[in-house]
């Protein structure tokens, strides 16, 4: 890298904005390959997914699962109990987590790659410069993955009242004695089922409908999984307004458009969706369209403005860590081997990290009908036919195949035990243009929770044996002894 001394502009290859999962995937490959890179963030190294997302969420909800365990023994003839929680010890658990994960995106380890990082505030003040505080980079390439924020909606009173956020929840070292969420969509629903598995008691409040982007039949599922253990989940209910109380806060909240009522509680939790990290960039001085939904991109995620890449949350589409670490991976190849990118080819997985688990990829049921009509073959297998599934107390779920008349798959749903670890095979299996048929050359361990994969592929030809073509060759070969 080289230095101007009289302006004290750096002059990189590439600028990254924003250490977070795919900053730091798109620094710590192009310092591999000997680029010069500068890498700014003006919070902590790891970004949201470190310390606010997705590691301290699965560190609480691996201790709500311990505590669900002590509940849940008689069935293995171990006496049940309820589980003494100590709060502030979950609390110390998820930042142990955090902390243990830390240095593999701290600002030494970067360094140590090669890698200049400023630790700063970015702001774009031309096509191809950018200032930290007084110091001025100007670069080949700029990539912005600036990741996002939880969304707030403009709800009368939330001004005044107090309320949590991803950011601020995982500093709580007492437990909620009521935690009332405003959204079920997954972090929600996650969120609702570890606190309540802790012991706090919870009302998850949804304008819409729980878990919307889910297979309906698979989120119903987790749904009732979640209310038979107490949560209470009130859907198609609008908040009007929320107030601070005495004793915490208080939800006005109208059901069904008719019925008015009110929901108290302790603490209050905003789940409502999340918002691109756009605002203090200066993207006006650097001819980058955006919009509330993020950065304008095209197929090779370039920006408006061509020396710019936009990639992650920011980039306005699916708002998952691993969508991150993707594109990064392309702009890698965009940047340094001028290699064509797009990143609609990309086949993207989704989980739900509730007990059960929710894992799908490609188009849902609802999707698939929609595009091919009486083509579609949905392909179905229970995991209460699943003898691992049985042996471990977790027979209840489904695994969907969603094929075309040619048997190729063109998306999955699984609900049950281990439904985020089995959608990777059929991650694979959609990227490639694979048919179901591929599956029963596959021979998988007995007994294994993969097996109803394979098991749901099988009713694709559920039924050969009735077709009278198939019954005549039959009887013609068996002429021939």
């Amino acid at each position: 890298m080289t230095q101007n001394n009289n302006s004290k502009i750096l002059t990189p290859d590439i600028c990254v904005i924003g250490a977070g999962s795919g900053g730091l995937s798109v620094a710590a490959a192009a310092a591999a390959f000997g680029v010069d890179v500068v890498l700014i963030e003006k919070g902590k190294m790891g970004g949201d997914c470190l310390n606010y997302g997705c590691v301290p969420s699965k560190a609480l909800i691996a201790a709500g699962k311990a505590a669900a365990t002590f509940r849940s023994s008689e069935k293995f003839g171990v006496v049940a109990t309820e589980p003494e929680v100590d709060f502030s010890r979950v609390n110390d658990h998820v930042h142990d987590v955090i902390a243990t994960i830390a240095p593999h995106d701290s600002v030494e380890r970067f360094e140590g790659l090669g890698v200049n990082v400023i630790q700063g505030a970015a702001e774009f003040i031309s096509a191809d410069t950018v200032k930290v505080g007084e110091q001025l980079i100007k670069a080949r390439r700029f990539v912005v993955a600036t990741g996002s924020s939880a969304a707030v909606p403009p709800i009368p009173g939330i001004d005044d009242t107090p309320y949590l956020t991803n950011e601020n929840l995982f500093e709580l070292k007492e437990r909620p004695e009521h935690l009332i969420i405003i959204g079920a969509g997954p972090i929600g629903m996650e969120m609702a089922q570890a606190h309540r598995r802790l012991g706090s008691r919870v009302t998850v409040i949804e304008a819409l409908r729980p878990l919307a982007v889910t297979d309906y039949d698979h989120a119903d599922l987790v749904i009732r999984k979640m209310e038979d253990e107490g949560v209470e989940i009130l859907s198609e209910t609008k908040v009007l307004s929320v107030e601070k109380t005495e004793v915490g806060v208080k939800v006005s909240i109208k059901v069904d458009d008719e019925a008015e009522g009110t929901v108290e509680g302790s603490h209050l939790l905003i789940a409502a969706g999340r918002a691109p990290n756009i605002s203090s960039l200066g993207l006006e001085a650097a001819g980058i369209e955006f919009t509330r939904r993020g950065i304008t991109t095209d197929d090779g995620l370039r920006t408006t403005n061509r020396r710019v890449y936009a990639i992650g949350d920011v980039a306005g589409g699916v708002q998952f860590t691993h969508a991150a670490g993707a594109h990064a991976s392309l702009v890698v190849r965009s940047i340094l081997f001028r290699m064509p990118i797009n990143h609609n080819s990309i086949t993207m997985p989704a989980v739900t990290y509730t007990e059960p688990e929710i894992g799908q990829v490609g188009l849902s049921e609802q999707q698939a009908r929609t595009k091919l009509g009486d083509k579609l073959k949905v392909l179905t297998a229970e995991f209460s036919g699943n003898d691992r599934a049985l042996a471990e107390g977790k027979g209840v779920g489904q695994i969907k195949l969603l094929a075309d008349n040619k048997g190729r798959l063109v998306g999955a749903s699984i609900v049950g035990p281990g439904a985020g670890e089995q959608i990777g095979l059929l991650t694979l299996m959609i990227s490639q243009k694979l048919k179901v048929g591929a599956l029963l050359g596959v021979v998988f361990p007995y007994p294994t929770l993969n097996e109803g994969i394979r098991r749901a592929a099988l009713t694709y030809y559920a039924d050969a044996p009735k077709n009278p073509w198939v019954r005549r060759i039959l009887a013609l070969l068996r002429k021939f002894g």
